[in-house]
């Protein structure tokens, strides 16, 4: 997806919902690329018709363009709920990156973009939207709401997030992750993004943590946020380097292409554990590359929103 605009000349993230926006109006213009081949930039304004529903509010004008049905959503309707959780942990702040783009962020700038551009989404759509950010402590929590005044503090709080580099040392991934499943209470869609690194190894208790969020009949998109390039394949110069875990401070002085293979194997063995047990809890696993535009994230998004309804 290609975004132009004067954004770029700025300071990227100093208007997050206008930059989101942009995201949302590239993504709807690519979309015959897409599994929503015939869906148009109506989408924001319309719900698809369901069997049974009255056929008083279908839009036949949408009918005739589309050879599908769908119907207009009012002011009134909130039909999701949708609740936003964000890993702010160190680690979340690789790789360090001194003049961020679309096409070049951390993981942290790519969770707080798509984070707003699902939110753009959202607000179009009248539906309610809380968020939740964590990190060595519960940062910080708000409901589900759908209101402009709530909207325009989720976005004010998302660019705080990228403004202040946290440099935390410990993640407590499990610990909060719990603490937000109890915090929600109605049914909702739930999106975590977090890269999954966290201190406090306990691989069964986050596990049990992903199934609490599950509990309440929630369904939850888990986006596994990495750096492919170097966080997946390992791919650096063969010069002798230090790698600092950014989390706890420890060191270790090698050569990339003395662990490489061993490296890639392992990360490669912990995907596919996290695959199996999202599978076992039934939460729908997506590994991201920040590298890459958000097209992922929103289609995915729209297919798990049509599961849900």
């Amino acid at each position: 997806m290609d975004v132009r605009s004067e954004l770029h000349k700025a300071q990227l993230f100093q208007n997050l919902e206008l930059l989101a926006n942009q995201i949302v109006e590239g993504f709807i213009s690519g979309i015959h690329k897409s599994p929503f081949h015939g869906f148009s930039a109506e989408f924001a304004e319309h719900k698809i018709y369901n069997p049974g529903e009255s056929t008083r509010h279908i839009d036949w004008k949408l009918f005739a363009k589309t050879d599908r049905l769908y119907t207009k959503r009012f002011e009134d309707e909130t039909n999701l709920r949708c609740h936003m959780i964000l890993d702010n942990s160190a680690s979340m702040y690789y790789p360090e990156v001194k003049n961020p783009s679309i096409g070049n962020l951390n993981k942290i700038g790519f969770g707080v973009l798509a984070i707003a551009t699902l939110m753009q989404i959202l607000k179009k759509q009248r539906d309610a939207v809380g968020l939740s950010i964590y990190s060595d402590t519960y940062d910080f929590y708000s409901s589900e709401k759908n209101s402009e005044r709530h909207f325009q503090m989720l976005y004010s709080k998302l660019n705080e997030v990228t403004t202040h580099q946290n440099a935390t040392s410990t993640t407590k991934t499990y610990t909060y992750l719990h603490q937000i499943a109890e915090k929600i209470h109605r049914r909702s869609l739930i999106f975590l993004f977090t890269d999954m690194f966290q201190t406090e190894t306990e691989e069964a208790k986050l596990f049990e943590a992903l199934r609490h969020l599950k509990y309440n009949k929630h369904a939850v998109v888990l986006f596994h946020l990495l750096d492919y390039e170097h966080e997946l394949n390992f791919d650096f110069d063969n010069a002798p380097k230090r790698f600092v875990d950014v989390e706890t401070g420890v060191h270790v002085d090698l050569y990339a292409d003395s662990i490489k293979k061993a490296y890639a194997e392992k990360v490669m063995q912990y995907q596919e554990e996290l695959k199996l047990k999202c599978a076992q809890y039934r939460i729908k696993y997506i590994s991201v590359d920040i590298k890459s535009d958000f097209s992922q994230v929103l289609n995915s998004f729209m297919i798990e929103r049509q599961k849900f309804a």
